[in-house]
């Protein structure tokens, strides 16, 4: 059974659409960014720095220049990383401030990576180039998130939270902007008493900013005919933070158990745990959604994982903290899954939409706000040149821009690390050393990346401890941790095949780490029956054969220190 063979109910063009509002029911602004990641947010803060230093040009732009639109109820309320991360960008936005001023955690106190058997952690004597993290600092990216939105609307950015993006608006061959969703629809997708319908906003530019699985991107990708050399493919990240009695001295990555390591498994990842000051920790697991058995579960792999001596010894005595949980998709595919073209007319693609993540240094949001930034100085030049929006070489400059710079020298050096772990952790991590060595050089080429979808699964029949409660969660009380207050009967934005067999049906229900799909039955068969309320939006399911659309602005994880 192959997940990619069963395609969930969605058309290419379902996404795109021609103006059609009412001038009631439309919103002007200068430049749009979807989503208040850290690329649109960094983007929106330089592109508004930028035009203060040209009064005319932002003047052009009318009464909102730079407005940012996002699903969370507020910025940082979907975000989720590790985080440690290069202090760069922040430089770059604020260049007078002080580090103890930007919302860091402070800087890496020291480092360990372990190799991890069942009952093991043997230390590796020299941390691997791609791993060191000399001068790099931790965060909570939701924390940085919600930072550097006030950052933005300081400057005079426009942030719309509670907005899912929902459409692609699109007019002479160019993006105009998007139709938002619509709010108080019921579960059949017909208004109730509080039903609003959404606004569409249209802009002379529009930056694609919506993270991993992003959406539009998606669409706009497929209308425009835009190619990406291999295909994306993701991995799963599964997250707590914790309250713990001691501070913990060191940033710790793991690799090994409890993935396996045989290539027929295809399970490949590894695990971290970071100090967040002296009485938190952030602790997770991420491993790569080409996984297949199908009976795999992240969620219940970390869960096992805590008890490990290692990351039992820091917890001990402590609890989880309060929304303390989360899970998230990650764009592993590298430089050879990029977009052949970062820019379509009218829009640009940054962050995690596009795949700037090097999985072998474990770093992508210091590349997402370069990006985002990178964006806004090539919009900036086309404005202030009175350059045609809908003109495809109007954004040129952008891609000029990333391909010119270390994202592109950085990603092409690690081009086909990941797909060496392919034949297993052993061979592969020989073979990923060879790489690093030569920065890429040997063996050279191209090695070739297959969807997460694309690989038969098989059930080896894996079954996972009951939580306890204090050390280990299950899905829903999980699901619950992370803040998802969704409407009970709002429309389903998850899209499945009905006609799966069975094995795929576990896949998910396994797979997702919120718990939602689940056995019914009907008729006295079995029947997958999604329940969309548990949603947090991690993406895993677009990976590996559904599709995640837009869920109701304002529902979703409500993070704060993830």
């Amino acid at each position: 059974m192959i997940p990619g063979q069963y395609p969930p109910p969605v058309k290419p063009e379902e996404f795109v659409m021609p103006p059609a509002a009412s001038a009631d029911g439309c919103i002007d602004v200068g430049v749009l960014f979807v989503g208040a990641g850290p690329a649109s947010l960094a983007g929106a803060i330089r592109l508004s720095q930028l035009l203060d230093s040209a009064p005319d040009v932002k003047a052009s732009l009318g009464d909102m220049p730079v407005v940012i639109v996002d699903k969370g109820k507020y910025p940082g309320a979907h975000l989720l990383s590790g985080a440690v991360l290069n202090p760069g960008a922040f430089r770059k936005l604020f260049p007078d401030m002080k580090m103890e001023e930007f919302p860091f955690f402070g800087p890496v106190p020291g480092e360990t990576v372990y190799f991890l058997t069942r009952n093991r952690a043997i230390a590796l004597p020299v941390i691997p180039p791609t791993m060191q993290n000399h001068g790099n600092y931790i965060a909570s990216l939701s924390k940085a998130g919600k930072w550097l939105g006030e950052k933005a609307e300081e400057q005079g950015v426009t942030i719309l939270p509670e907005t899912a993006a929902q459409k692609l608006v699109v007019e002479g061959g160019a993006v105009k902007g998007v139709r938002t969703g619509d709010k108080g629809l019921d579960r059949d997708g017909k208004p109730m008493s509080n039903f609003e319908e959404g606004p569409e906003i249209h802009a002379r530019f529009t930056v694609l900013g919506e993270g991993p699985q992003g959406h539009l991107t998606g669409a706009a990708l497929a209308h425009f005919g835009v190619k990406r050399s291999s295909p994306q493919i993701y991995s799963l990240g599964v997250k707590e933070v914790w309250e713990v009695k001691k501070p913990l001295d060191r940033v710790i990555h793991t690799m090994g158990w409890p993935l396996r390591a045989g290539a027929g498994y295809n399970e490949f990842g590894g695990s971290f745990c970071y100090p967040l000051g002296p009485d938190k920790v952030s602790i997770g697991l991420v491993a790569g959604l080409d996984y297949r058995d199908a009976s795999l579960s992240v969620h219940d792999l970390f869960q096992q994982m805590k008890r490990h001596a290692l990351f039992a010894e820091v917890l001990e005595g402590g609890k989880r903290a309060e929304r303390g949980w989360g899970a998230k998709t990650i764009p592993e595919g590298g430089y050879w899954s990029l977009p052949e073209k970062l820019h379509v007319p009218g829009a640009a693609i940054v962050g995690d939409s596009a795949g700037f993540v090097n999985v072998p240094t474990l770093k992508g949001i210091h590349y997402a706000m370069w990006s985002g930034i990178y964006a806004a100085e090539a919009i900036f030049d086309s404005l202030r040149a009175k350059a045609d929006p809908s003109a495809d070489s109007s954004l040129a400059g952008y891609d000029q821009a990333v391909r010119s710079s270390f994202i592109e020298r950085e990603l092409y050096e690690v081009r086909n690390m990941r797909q060496a772990f392919r034949y297993g952790l052993y061979v592969g991590g020989a073979i990923a050393g060879m790489m690093t060595l030569t920065k890429g050089a040997f063996p050279g080429g191209k090695w070739e990346i297959h969807s997460d979808a694309s690989f038969p699964m098989f059930d080896t029949g894996l079954e996972w401890p009951k939580a306890d409660g204090k050390l280990t969660f299950d899905k829903l009380d999980s699901a619950f941790a992370s803040g998802n207050r969704s409407r009970d009967n709002q429309p389903n934005h998850i899209r499945v095949n009905a006609a799966a067999p069975e094995l795929l049906g576990k896949t998910w229900m396994r797979m997702c780490p919120a718990g939602v799909y689940e056995w019914h039955e009907k008729d006295g068969k079995k029947e997958l029956f999604v329940n969309g309320t548990n949603c947090i939006h991690c993406g895993a399911i677009t990976a590996k054969g559904g599709r995640l659309t837009p869920p109701e602005g304002g529902s979703g994880p409500e993070y704060t220190l993830m």
